[in-house]
Order: C-alpha cells, then structure tokens, then sequence
C-alpha cells in the first residue's frame, strides 16, 4: 500500500472509532497520522525499513507498527476486525452530507436509528429536529441527502468505471479467438456517471470468451449466461454485460450499444428515409426479410463505425457526442471539428502539494507532469480561508513563490512550475488575498469553498461570482459550480451571466477535471466556447497521481464539443507563460 491508501485506512479507522465512542484523544491519534502520513517527504519504504517512522511527530508505537503492517502486506486485522464490529447502516449513513460521527452516535442512541431506512424514518416524523443540536434545517438537509442518496445509489463515477473496465477489456482481448473487443455504453461516451459497463467482442466461437468473462477475478455473481450475452455482478457492486457477435456484425453492434438512445433513434430515422433498416445486426433494404435480426444481410461491409455514418450521408460523429442533440445534423453539413485528445495537454494549473492539503511536495509533483510529459505544471494550494485544506497565509504563499522561482532558476526541473493560488472567492466577492500578494503570483484559480448555503439564492451567488471575475488579477474560476457528483448538487447558478463575465473581463473557466466534479459540466462548453471563453482543464490533483484526472476532464471537453486551440493548456510554454505575463499586467 503507498501513503495515500494507508492514510484512507487511518482516517477510517479514525471515523470507526469515533462511531464507536471511543476516546477522543484516540480519534483524533488516527486522523492527526492520516494527515501527517499524506504531507510526509521522501519514502515511506525507507523510512520503515530504517526503523525512524517513529520519529515523525505524533507517531506512536501503535500507529508505526499498523502504518508498516498496512505497507508490508495491504491488510490490517485490527482495521477488519473495527469495520465488522460497527453496525453497516451507521457506515452507511455517513455518506449523507452534513451528518458527521457524532451526529450518527447521538442519532443512534437517542433514537436508535442504525440504517438510512429508520433514519428517513425518524427525520419524516419529525423526531430529529427534536434532538437538542439539530433542529428543522438540520432535519431537511438530511432529508434532502438521503434523497440525493437514493437517486444516485445505482450509479458510479466515471473514473471508477473506467479503472474498472480497462482490465477487463484487456483481458478480453487476450481470449483466444478474439478478434475485436471494446466498451460501450455511457462509458464509451464518457457520460460523467456511469449505471453498468457494456463490453462487446468480435469471435466466430463465443465459448471461452463466456468462460473468461464469468470466472475472472472480482465476479461476484453470475446473473445471466446464455451462448452469446452474459452478465454479471461484480465485487464492488457494479453489473457487467457481455456480448459476442462475429466480426462482420462488430461495428454495427457498437454502434447500436454505445448510445445513446436519443441518438441511435434519430439514426434509425435517418435510415429508413433512404429505404435502409439500422440496427445491431447491420443495415439492410427497409423490406428485406432478414432486418433487424442476427442474420442480417447488410448492405455494406462496416470495417468500422465510420463506414456506417458514410453511408447514411454522414461525416465521422465521435461517441462522445452521440446524444441525440444536434450532432447528426452538424455531420450532414461538414465534418465535424477535430475535438481535443489527451495528447494535445501540455500541462495544468489547478494543483496541490503538501502546504496545504495535497500529499505529495513540488518537487514529486513536478517529477509527475514529467512523466506525463508536460512541458509545465502550476501549484494553486488553497488560500487562508481554507483552514479545513490548510490554506496558507500569506507569508507562506509568498514563501512558495520565493521556492518555485529559485527551483525554475536552478534547472533541476525539467517541467517549469508555476506560482498561483486557488483563492477563495469570499461572501461578498471578495478575493481572500489583497493585491499586493496576488500581485506576486503567475495567476489565480478563484473558487468557492464556504458558504453554500448562498447559494440558494442564485442572484446572490451569481453576483458573489461575478464580482470575483471583474477582479483585475484572477486568471481563471475555478469548478463554477461547487457540485460534488453523487453527493451534492451545485449551488444555484446563472450560468449565462457567468460565462458572459468571463468574456467581458478576459477570464478562463476551468474544467476541473476531479472526477466527482467534472465542472463546469459538459452541457454548457458549446455555449462558453461559441462566446469565446478559453477552457482550461485543470486535475485539481491533491497526488502525483491525481494529475492523471486530465484524462476524464479530456472526455467531457469532447463531449463539449471543445477543439485543442478552446483549451489553454494545450499552449506551449512559450505562449503560456507569455499570456499570463500579459493578463497580469492589465
């Protein structure tokens, strides 16, 4: 296990002690070495193996032998034993915003709530707001997450899915026999949650490609397993699909079960106005017998999906925008623009180290960007206000400044680093720094990150946001929308005037590309980027590997429908550092 995975484990163990009652001091033991394990220099294997982990203030005996036994062999009885002795609906109501341990304890003990079930329950007749430390408000917003809850409990991140999809297609693809295999679905259109993963493969003999899908690791339970479609559920709860066609029928099929819906019916539309019938199994003459059925004779020989739209009168549509809006027409009239690839990125802004609440320091994150060869990287740790991410002062930010100046100077780095802050964008507008320190840095990632509750009133946020955007030294907003994807909605929004105070003032939008949010969504890009705001997609990484997020902030660029020269950080450094030298000189 490395140091973010062990950190999880503490700061859990942390929770599952507090659930329990146990002493605070103890708590609070667990939750301190999750912090400083995740800020802690240089590596963890050394450390352990040289016996001074113990020297690292607050780590005691304790914690140095479950932190060595957590990186030794990625497991820890005493953390199994905790988890099991705690009741599951207590885990289970921590997911509700706004509903801490002590809260769930109180909840439990007073009313004996111990599922989200008794809980709804109780706050329906009112019981909760009963309860000395709560009242009517605190009541409704648990209402309203369990509602959110409920909504979003067969659904996963995308970036999940991903992590989850991408062994198994490989696996797929070393199967005997098979000649194509590929996601589908949502997945393969990059929608921001995903409900179940599609898979799809091309072979004459579909019998070891079901074996291989129905034993490999992680499987849970078969559901349904006939000679051509399989599905199963996974360990982590997600359903699996499966199906087998021969390769003559591959690029129909994934066509049909990519998606979406909306689109597919507008594509079948299409076809039979020119006496043709579209379906998985091919396109065939609207009154030939064989339409719609495994053994179609299809027109034309699909060697990929392109062959399809051409002889539909289509130029190429990318899955990503295949969603039933107007992406059929566009491709009638041209070919569509060449959307941003993972490639064209040469660096990001929105970054974290271990000043504020990231785990890694400038010089790792900087060995990371190298990697993934970046050519530049910017660090924005969180300003004062963010005293729950360790915002810094400034002092310290200037102190920053002063380290990556003198780490550009001394040519140790190969990817050039640059000072910026995400400075909290405060209740009235205001910047949570004066000028005089904004005034020393490359640029200015300005976020929300209190006060939600005004967001109910969607003119005052939107005021609150516009008024941070006519400040002569931000550079770029930060995840508009303070939307958290399965957990919280964003606060209430004028998304039109935002993007229109973008313009006037010559600020950037970031698409903050973390996978739970995924903001500014994709839904909103075309707009912006037809009135002429410049996107950046930024990882807003707190880890080395969270600079990896740009992949999933790439998807939703395309589903945008956003070009490399819409997205800044597709510039080389040249161009880049001079722009901001220029923005900030206004």
């Amino acid at each position: 296990m490395d140091k973010a995975a062990i950190a999880a484990v503490l700061e859990e163990i942390g929770t599952l002690l507090e659930l329990t009652g146990e002493n605070p001091f103890k708590v609070r033991a667990y939750h301190n070495g999750a912090r400083n394990l995740t800020t802690l220099e240089g590596d963890l294997g050394e450390r352990i193996e040289a016996g001074t982990l113990g020297d690292v203030p607050g780590f005691g005996e304790a914690l140095v032998e479950k932190i060595t036994t957590l990186y030794r062999t990625d497991s820890l009885p005493y953390y199994e034993k905790l988890k099991a002795s705690v009741e599951p609906g207590l885990i289970e109501m921590l997911g509700v915003p706004g509903l801490g341990p002590k809260k769930i304890m109180t909840l439990h003990q007073k009313l004996g709530v111990d599922s989200l079930a008794k809980l709804k329950a109780v706050c329906e007749a009112g019981k909760v707001a009963a309860l000395a430390g709560f009242g009517e408000k605190t009541q409704e917003n648990i209402l309203a997450g369990i509602k959110n809850s409920e909504a979003y409990s067969r659904r996963h991140l995308w970036w999940e899915a991903w992590a989850i999809a991408e062994p198994i297609v490989e696996g797929l693809r070393q199967v005997p026999g098979v000649e194509r295999a590929s996601q589908a679905g949502s997945l393969r259109r990059g929608l921001e949650t995903v409900g179940d993963l599609d898979f799809l493969v091309a072979a004459e003999k579909p019998g070891p490609v079901m074996k291989w899908f129905t034993t490999q690791p992680g499987v849970a339970e078969v559901t349904n397993h006939g000679e051509t479609k399989a599905s199963v559920r996974l360990t982590d709860g997600m359903q699996a699909d499966l199906r087998v066609v021969p390769l003559k029928q591959f690029y129909f099929a994934l066509h049909h079960f990519t998606g979406s819906k909306d689109h597919n019916v507008k594509m079948r539309s299409r076809a039979l106005t020119q006496g043709l019938s579209l379906s998985e199994w091919g396109l065939t003459k609207k009154d030939d017998p064989t339409a719609g059925g495994p053994g179609a004779q299809s027109v034309i020989t699909a060697r990929s999906e392109d062959d399809i739209f051409k002889k539909l009168g289509l130029h190429p549509i990318p899955p990503e925008v295949r969603e039933g809006l107007d992406e059929i027409e566009r491709a009638e009239a041209g070919p569509l623009p060449r959307l941003i690839e993972p490639g064209d990125l040469r660096g990001a802004f929105h970054n974290h180290t271990t000043a504020s609440d990231g785990s890694a320091s400038l010089e790792e994150m900087a060995a990371a960007a190298e990697k993934l060869g970046w050519e530049y990287l910017g660090i924005a740790d969180h300003s004062k206000s963010s005293f729950q991410a360790h915002g810094l002062s400034e002092e310290q930010v200037l102190e920053q400044v002063e380290k990556i100046r003198a780490l550009n100077k001394s040519k140790k780095l190969k990817v050039h680093l640059f000072a910026g802050t995400e400075c909290d964008i405060l209740k009235d507008g205001e910047l949570d720094y004066d000028d005089d320190v904004l005034a020393k840095l490359d640029y200015v990632v300005a976020s929300v990150h209190n006060r939600y509750g005004q967001g109910a009133d969607e003119a005052a946020m939107t005021t609150r946001i516009v008024r941070a955007l006519e400040h002569p030294r931000v550079t770029m907003l930060g995840h508009a929308t303070g939307r958290l994807l399965l957990q919280r909605e964003g606060y209430a929004l004028n998304i039109a005037k935002i993007i229109d105070a973008a313009v006037a003032n010559g600020k950037m939008i970031e698409l903050n590309a973390q996978p739970q949010r995924l903001d500014l969504d994709w839904r909103h890009w075309r707009r912006a980027a037809e009135r002429g705001v410049m996107c950046v997609i930024n990882p807003d990484a707190h880890s080395t590997d969270g600079l990896e997020y740009v992949r999933g902030g790439v998807l939703i660029a395309r589903k945008g429908w956003l070009t490399k020269e819409q997205v800044f950080n597709t510039r080389p450094l040249g161009e880049v550092t001079k722009h901001l030298k220029k923005l900030a000189a206004k």
